[in-house]
């Protein structure tokens, strides 16, 4: 299977004063703000870290599903919260903490397949960060 996903960015004026906006294809982000003080000032707005940070969670998320239910092991929920690094003008970790339920797996074989997911998930192959999982399987 392939596919083509898009999104956009429209940037205007300098790095520190500038602003933009961000849409993406589904128009779930339609001309989302962002700038200098939503990257590094936490003010309303989007940011590139966040954005990845949703992208990795989700596709994490995903693929786990899959890889769980090839395995027999049919997922009832799985939570994942992102923490992007920032540090020095580079993206150093991406943390996956993950919260799950799947009945009748024993945590080994949990933690065995999440790294396995955490390995092929595509948004982890992209990202030349560390990434770091930590697990929690609530059963």
């Amino acid at each position: 299977m392939k596919f083509i996903r898009r999104a956009k960015a429209q940037w205007k004026g300098s790095g520190m004063e500038g602003s933009g906006k961000l849409s993406t294809q589904s128009n779930v982000l339609k001309d989302t703000s962002y700038s200098f003080y939503t990257r590094f000032k936490d003010e309303v707005g989007t940011n590139p870290e966040e954005l990845v940070g949703a992208a990795h969670a989700g596709c994490f998320a995903m693929q786990l599903s899959f890889v769980l239910s090839e395995e027999g092991h049919a997922p009832e929920s799985l939570d994942v919260d992102s923490k992007i690094t920032f540090e020095d003008g580079n993206i150093t970790h991406s943390t996956l903490i993950l919260s799950a339920k799947v009945p009748g797996i024993e945590k080994e074989e949990f933690e065995k397949l999440a790294q396995k997911a955490k390995d092929i998930c595509p948004i982890s192959k992209l990202l030349k960060a560390e990434i770091i999982l930590e697990t929690e399987l609530k059963n």
